[in-house]
């Protein structure tokens, strides 16, 4: 007699393959993104902690940086992985609100799990949240404040606030005065009079020693590189600039080739053919009236003798990346070849000099015109010093740039967040479905971002929420978590602003990590694969020879 069909075991998985369905896989990714909010929400906020991170390696990195926090942790966890990718969108984006997105993503979940328990479909939950978000897009244009996009004073208190959170805090007045002045160098306006700013253009060089004071904007690049012949000039003043991406060398054939050498005679006209062609090529950056010389390939070690002798400063290897600023700096072109250079491809820069900075030598290029490239060389006491500085001064200088390109400004310290959660509190009571308490929901998740900042601070949670929506319902829309006073405050008045788009972004990025998670209901992880052992290597029983 034939089994029973469903005696029969039908394998579709691999052997090892786990899987998780329904309620089950929710709670899991659910709680793996919770655990990741929770981790980066003691950094929130001018009065977070900082974490102290060491790798396989044992290399430490110290930082308060939402996306280096999740970048330097090997989080294992899809779902968790998820959030990491979602900061790093966020930072690639508008620079800044990493930690936000994470612990707002992580609320958002959270809050989500209570409605999955009380036997709400999660289809209904991600629609109340889309609903939600696209509420909140439209008030949040209504609610930010125009600005003058090359307002000096706004950029500053931007740069400021940006930087309050970071472990170079007590530097931020100093940090702020040099990216605006760089961002504003580099700002350019565009056909529709508005203004770009390409970050690109803003090169951050970093070196180990003085104090973070220490720390300059050069009107021009600098270069990670030493003049390459001890006889060249180190000092080139109303230096005229030649880039050449070309070997001042003579090329070897693709071909081998062989040369019979009968005499002497024969080898000394071969090298003397050498030397004239290299000879050649420095007389003709002579004539074009060059005293500087910067190449991307290399440069022959009797070419450099013949440019010594001409007094040219040359530098060799340089990356295609800093050969680029160094055109837009200086107005030079860069060629390709060095018979095709003009007088008209040369750039100009009021001085070149090679400077020894901490043990190492560099080249600054400096004094030019007009420059549409700079630099920012970082100074710090200790390396984890100058990583963090440059991580505030990328943050720093992303905000600057939001508010040049979308001028518009709102409060930070929590405000826009409570006044964003009071106003949807209104507009789920228009919904008439279950989508309401979704979007309920979402309203609750918006608080968590003052009530984190108010636990930083060591100020009363609750107390802070209940002061916030008193104020918020007499309409103070821009009172907020004043961490420095530990009290409730005008932030705005306080001048602690960030740009609009950085807060349109968050909640964007936050929601949608959140709807994505929602939405899987079953997890199928295949078996890790077997480590193979040895030939040879038999296991050992231990305590048994």
């Amino acid at each position: 007699m034939a089994a029973p069909a469903q005696a029969i075991p039908v394998l579709l998985l691999k052997e090892g393959t786990t899987r998780t369905v329904g309620r089950d896989a929710r709670r899991t990714n659910i709680l793996a993104a919770r655990i990741i909010a929770e981790t980066l929400a003691s950094s929130l906020g001018p009065r977070g902690m900082d974490k102290l991170l060491v790798d396989s390696f044992g290399s430490a990195t110290i930082t308060g940086d939402g996306a280096t926090i999740l970048k330097e942790m090997d989080v294992q966890h899809p779902a968790a992985k998820m959030l990491v990718e979602v900061a790093k969108a966020q930072d690639d984006e508008v620079g800044d609100g990493t930690t936000s997105v994470v612990v707002l993503a992580g609320e958002f979940l959270k809050n989500a799990e209570e409605l999955l328990d009380s036997d709400i479909h999660p289809t209904i939950i991600t629609e109340g949240y889309e609903r939600a978000l696209e509420y909140l897009l439209k008030e949040i244009d209504k609610i930010a404040v125009k600005v003058d996009p090359l307002d000096v004073n706004v950029l500053k208190e931007v740069a400021k606030t940006a930087l309050s959170s970071k472990v170079v805090a007590q530097y931020k007045d100093f940090l702020a005065d040099l990216a605006v002045k760089a961002v504003l160098q580099v700002v350019e306006k565009t056909d529709d009079g508005k203004y770009k700013v390409d970050l690109d253009n803003i090169k951050i060089e970093k070196k180990k020693g003085e104090s973070i004071e220490e720390t300059m904007l050069i009107n021009g690049i600098v270069l990670d590189k030493e003049v390459v012949h001890p006889g060249m000039p180190k000092r080139v003043e109303n230096a005229k600039i030649a880039l050449i991406n070309a070997p001042l060398e003579i090329e070897k054939p693709e071909w081998t080739a062989k040369i019979n050498i009968t005499n002497p005679e024969q080898l000394r006209a071969f090298l003397d053919q050498e030397a004239a062609l290299l000879k050649k090529m420095v007389d003709k950056i002579a004539e074009v009236g060059a005293n500087v010389v910067i190449t991307q390939k290399g440069i022959d070690d009797l070419a450099q003798h013949f440019l010594a002798k001409r007094g040219i400063l040359a530098v060799r290897r340089v990356k295609k990346s800093d050969m680029e600023k160094l055109a837009k700096a200086t107005g030079a072109r860069i060629v390709t070849s060095i018979e095709d250079l003009t007088p008209e491809d040369l750039g100009y820069a009021g001085l070149v000099e090679e400077r020894k900075v901490a043990d190492d030598k560099m080249v600054f290029v400096e004094e030019c015109k007009n420059p549409k490239a700079v630099t920012i060389l970082v100074r710090g006491g200790a390396e984890h010093i100058v990583d963090e500085t440059e991580r505030a001064l990328h943050d720093a200088l992303c905000v600057i740039r939001n508010v040049v390109q979308e001028p518009k400004i709102v409060a930070g310290g929590g405000a826009i967040e409570i006044e964003l959660a009071r106003r949807l509190k209104e507009f789920a009571k228009s919904l008439g479905s279950k989508e309401q308490l979704a979007v309920e929901a979402y309203a609750e998740a918006l608080e968590k971002i003052p009530t984190i900042l108010a636990q930083n601070a060591g100020i009363e949670p609750v107390d802070a929420i209940v002061e916030l929506r008193n104020r918020h319902e007499k309409g103070e829309v821009w009172s907020g978590v004043d961490v420095i006073n530990g009290k409730i405050s005008d932030m705005m008045k306080l001048n602690i602003i960030e740009p609009a788009i950085v807060k349109k972004q968050t909640i964007k990025s936050a929601t949608e990590a959140a709807i994505m998670i929602l939405r899987i209901d079953d997890i199928i992880a295949a078996a890790p694969p077997k480590e193979k052992k040895e030939k040879g290597s038999e296991e050992k029983t231990p305590g048994f020879e």
